[in-house]
């Protein structure tokens, strides 16, 4: 007698997106996807309206395309009569209406959910069995098996260990392409308006009906959406398409300028991928592999500056920031090395400040779920750090706004990278600026309310003397920091009367923020 097949029940959460996974090479009808939304993923904090929106939308593009191939679905919409809004509620009653005999699911990124499915699995009394995403270059654990008996890790190792492990952009097993590891320096350009920048590649979806199920559900959301424009990729097609229009339209300029800001542009010459990536419609490797071969056959066009700059982001930052998070969570929600207390201000939820960085940031961030990164670094992370806000209020901020946040990846760029509450595990030196830098890379200065030159006077920028203020408050936790010699020498040589004076006009921004 032919032994009877097991049924199998495989979940896929919400950024396991991953089209080209092994599960789906070959149908089998005994088992069983399950994609579900659920208030547990809408509710642990606020998020955009267009990220809920884009994540609703991707699953359900997800839902449809594993139908098309022949595999079997159940979908649970957010307003579904069987959805318990619990993941471990909701799998528990497929487990048992659907006679499962074995649970399949993808490890998660967020520690969260990986603690939630373990404590589920250790109560079945069903097999279950566990694989990756297939999605990152490295395994969890990889960053912290390479920085073993390491005094320190920097990321900037790690990205050419990767170079070289995949052979990218490599002439040999050793030197890189180009003859440097890093174009960083050729990356630094200020856009004054040329060269053109192309529109981004957007789409028209109709969100609708989305959005009328997140208002009859009640989901607390921030932002704004046009729900008969939506104009994220939420669909395999539609990520290869903004992947493709990036290769053809933007990578030219987009190493020279990606530090760059401006007024009158939300994207610039970013790629608008971390969305597509970060929900894994697209693999890390895809994308490098494409840029790459795209170079490689315009190398007349595009400078290598361009393209090492996009790759570092991917092959390195995005890579070494989920070492990290597996490295040293759960602890690492807890830190607050210097120990900031503040509140976070309320212009950060509406954007009505007279800073016109801060304005321009967060008012973009509202409307478009997107910043870029030294948007986010440099202008909101610096000023968020700068007063001194307490780390829990910046990360649930940069958790909920934007439309690729993740916590793997939120959480170590805005903890460590942005707030330094790590101590110094991701950066070296905290990322602080006066109102200077924002000069230099931006045109917000020219037409603000405040004087980018001043710094004790009424109209003075605030972020010059919430720089020095913060230099001092924090001095202690310095001392030892090489790569803070410079400055904190230049905050020795200022007076007691300057010092006392650009203390006072930070403290009372930092009591009044609404004022300013």
């Amino acid at each position: 007698m032919a032994e009877k097949k097991v049924k199998t029940l495989r979940l896929i959460l919400g950024d396991q997106l991953n089209y080209k996974h092994s599960w789906y090479k070959n149908t089998d009808k005994n088992c069983l996807y399950f994609i579900a939304e659920m208030e547990q993923e809408t509710n642990y904090v606020p998020h955009h309206i267009q990220k809920v929106v884009a994540f609703f939308q991707s699953m359900r593009n997800f839902s449809d395309w594993l139908r098309d191939n022949d595999h079997k679905v159940v979908y649970y919409k957010l307003d579904g009569k069987n959805n318990a809004q619990d993941l471990t509620k909701n799998l528990n009653h497929i487990i048992e209406s659907h006679d499962i005999k074995k649970f399949e699911y993808q490890l998660p990124d967020e520690y969260r959910l990986d603690e939630q499915l373990q404590k589920f699995c250790n109560s079945l009394t069903i097999d279950y069995e566990t694989c990756t995403t297939e999605h990152f270059y490295t395994e969890r654990n990889e960053l912290a098996e390479f920085y073993e008996g390491k005094k320190e890790m920097t990321m900037e190792y790690f990205y050419r260990h990767m170079r070289k492990k995949h052979d990218i952009m490599m002439v040999n097993d050793k030197d890189p392409e180009g003859g440097k590891w890093n174009f960083d320096k050729s990356n630094r350009k200020k856009w004054k308006g040329s060269p053109t920048i192309p529109h981004e590649k957007g789409f028209r979806k109709d969100v609708s009906d989305i959005v009328s199920l997140l208002k009859k559900r009640n989901i607390k959301t921030i932002g704004t959406i046009d729900d008969k424009n939506f104009n994220w990729p939420t669909s395999r097609k539609d990520c290869l398409t903004v992947l493709s229009y990036f290769c053809s339209n933007l990578l030219q300029h987009f190493g020279d300028y990606q530090d760059a800001m401006h007024t009158d542009e939300y994207y610039l010459f970013h790629s608008r991928l971390s969305f597509a990536m970060n929900s894994k419609m697209l693999s890390p490797k895809e994308v490098v592999d494409k840029v790459i071969s795209y170079w490689q056959d315009h190398k007349k066009d595009i400078d290598i500056s361009q393209v090492e700059g996009f790759v570092r982001q991917i092959l390195g930052w995005r890579e070494y920031m989920r070492g990290i998070y597996w490295k040293e969570m759960p602890g690492y929600r807890r830190s607050n090395k210097l120990d900031n207390q503040n509140k976070l201000p309320d212009f950060y939820w509406t954007g009505d400040t007279k800073m016109n960085c801060l304005s321009h940031a967060i008012k973009q961030s509202l409307n478009q779920a997107y910043a870029h990164h030294i948007q986010r670094l440099m202008i909101t992370g610096n000023f968020a750090l700068l007063m001194q806000c307490h780390p829990d209020e910046v990360d649930e901020w940069y958790l909920g706004i934007y439309i690729d946040a993740i916590e793997w990846v939120e959480i170590t760029n805005t903890r460590g990278m942005s707030q330094f509450a790590d101590g110094g595990i991701v950066a070296t030196k905290p990322y602080v600026s006066s109102g200077n830098y924002i000069n230099k890379m931006s045109n917000y200065c020219k037409d603000c309310h405040y004087s980018v030159s001043n710094k004790t006077e009424e109209n003075a920028c605030p972020f010059n003397s919430l720089y020095w203020n913060f230099l001092d408050d924090k001095k202690d936790h310095f001392k030892n920091n090489q790569r803070m010699n410079m400055m904190m020498n230049l905050l020795d040589k200022k007076s007691a009367e300057e010092l006392s004076a650009l203390k006072k006009r930070a403290a009372d921004i930092i009591k009044n923020p609404s004022n300013f």
